[in-house]
């Protein structure tokens, strides 16, 4: 409790609280926004907090990643589109129930049910963190990368039916941490004698332009568009306390919530596939499920906002992110000096508790500018796809000339939004280039002292988190590879069946 006291006193700044406000608001205004998303928005604010206080900085982002799936619940439900991509399952019975008449009820249950997991899943993150205490200072270089490892093969796995292409994209996220100059040594590596490959890819510059400038490139190649929407009225107060009608699921739903968003590379859609299946199977009518069911939007709801505390967890304790937006977080950290992992929990524990403290302020924020601002947030919705395509451009071009002044940063972040916008119309997915890069860097980095004390492979697993570690990335592959058997068996044809069925017929 003293802890959790002096992380609310570090927040306890005009800056520090500004920036919460800003992050808390921005992000539901960003989430309400189709075709833009989190993800856009802390990619092209990334440049601007390197120049503030980390604790400034971090809030700032937290906001926008916590209260956008708030936001992103609203075009969802109104005009079945998804303001985020998280809340592709919410228009399923959102969007039926608003076909109904019954806008007002299907949001006051989205907002109830994301307020409700996103405090429980704080609440768990604060209960844990003793524990947490405990066991990073465990986890030594063998540990952490190992750790580092199964996060990356979960990330490819998570990818179900776009396996190998994932494991590709990440293995080229490995590759361009090597370009640049080696951290040993210091010699250059796939530079070719080129200049401007001394220093490497930076990270802020291929996230900028795989997520942010794609999406303005894919804004500005489609027809143009702005949805008209119905006004809404009634008490949104009022409609938000029916979430305690469905508080059984609201409570499941942030518990895979938890579960999947401590796991990385796996987060929000395996949560809300986990916790509609699981509402659908327990309730008394399950026909209603994508047909306007208020059980299956608290599902999703209550499950999609639950992951951003519990991701925290190992960007935390062991410093890996488990997607895109807490690697973002993560150059933050390092920018600042301030090196997320055992360290952080025994020298700056009272930082991560003001991290947590954030957390459930920003979730008392977004509540209270839902209840006044939904129908002022409707007029966002409507901004012109193609004057948003121009704004992300002309942002992101700025925060990326903004690191070093330099013109090549932008012709690389221009060439990885073109092969981003590629990856888009392709259906394939950009996350693991980034977390390929990252984890690469922890794993080259973690390998080499780990080497030192290894004289054979079994070395490697001597200590009990490493075989455990060692021993789930081996049930993970094996497992994998058997489903995809499993699967490839039940495709193929039966003769004596087929044969069978041609002599009846």
């Amino acid at each position: 409790m003293d802890m959790l006291l002096s992380g609310i006193g570090m927040l306890m700044h005009f800056d520090v609280l500004l920036a919460l406000l800003i992050g808390s608001i921005g992000g539901v205004i960003i989430g309400a926004i189709p075709g833009v998303g989190p993800a856009v928005a802390i990619a092209i604010l990334l440049p601007a907090t390197f120049a503030l206080p980390p604790l400034v900085g971090l809030v700032m982002l937290l906001g926008i990643y916590g209260s956008s799936m708030f936001g992103g619940a609203l075009p969802a439900i109104l005009i079945n589109t998804p303001g985020t991509a998280v809340n592709a399952l919410t228009t399923y019975d959102g969007h039926p129930m608003t076909q109904r008449g019954e806008a007002l009820r299907a949001l006051g249950l989205a907002y109830g049910a994301s307020f409700v997991s996103g405090i429980l899943s704080i609440l768990t993150l604060i209960l844990l963190s003793p524990v947490l205490a405990k066991i990073a200072p465990m986890f030594g270089s063998k540990e952490i990368f190992l750790a580092a490892l199964l996060g990356l093969v979960l990330v490819i796995i998570a990818h179900r039916g776009q396996t190998l292409a994932a494991g590709m994209l990440a293995g080229l996220g490995v590759f361009l941490g090597t370009v640049g100059l080696e951290p040993l040594k210091y010699t250059q590596r796939f530079t070719f004698g080129q200049e401007w490959l001394a220093s490497g890819f930076d990270l802020i510059v291929i996230v900028l332009g795989l997520f942010a400038l794609s999406q303005a490139f894919l804004l500005l190649s489609e027809p143009e568009s702005a949805p008209e929407t119905p006004p809404i009225k009634g008490s949104m107060g009022r409609a938000m306390l029916r979430i305690f009608k469905y508080k059984r699921l609201a409570v499941s739903g942030s518990g895979f919530g938890v579960l999947m968003g401590m796991i990385p590379g796996v987060g929000e859609f395996t949560a809300q596939f986990l916790s509609y299946t699981y509402a659908q199977k327990t309730s008394k009518t399950p026909e209603d499920f994508g047909k306007g069911s208020p059980e299956g939007l608290v599902a999703s709801e209550s499950a999609n906002n639950a992951v951003p505390a519990a991701a925290m967890i190992p960007l935390l304790a062991l410093g890996i992110p488990g997607e895109a937006l807490t690697a973002m977080m993560l150059s933050v950290f390092y920018v600042h000096n301030v090196i997320p992992g055992p360290q952080l929990f025994q020298g700056q524990i009272d930082f991560v508790y003001a991290l947590y403290a954030a957390m459930i302020i920003l979730n008392v924020i977004v509540v209270l500018f839902m209840l006044v601002s939904s129908n002022l947030l409707l007029r966002i919705i409507r901004i012109p796809t193609r004057f948003l395509g121009v704004m992300i451009l002309t942002l992101s071009f700025v925060g990326v000339y903004s690191l070093r002044n330099s013109v090549v940063d932008c012709a690389i972040a221009a060439a990885f939004g073109w092969f981003g916008l590629i990856l888009k119309r392709q259906n394939l997915p950009a996350v693991p280039i980034v977390l390929g890069l990252v984890l690469g860097g922890i794993m080259e980095t973690k390998f080499r002292p780990a080497m030192n004390r290894v004289s054979v492979f079994g070395d490697f697993f001597e200590r009990p988190i490493a075989a455990i570690l060692g021993f789930a990335i081996l049930c993970l592959i094996v497992g994998h590879f058997a489903s995809l058997y499993r699967e490839q068996r039940n495709r193929q044809p039966n003769p004596d069946h087929d044969m069978h069925d041609s002599f009846q017929r």
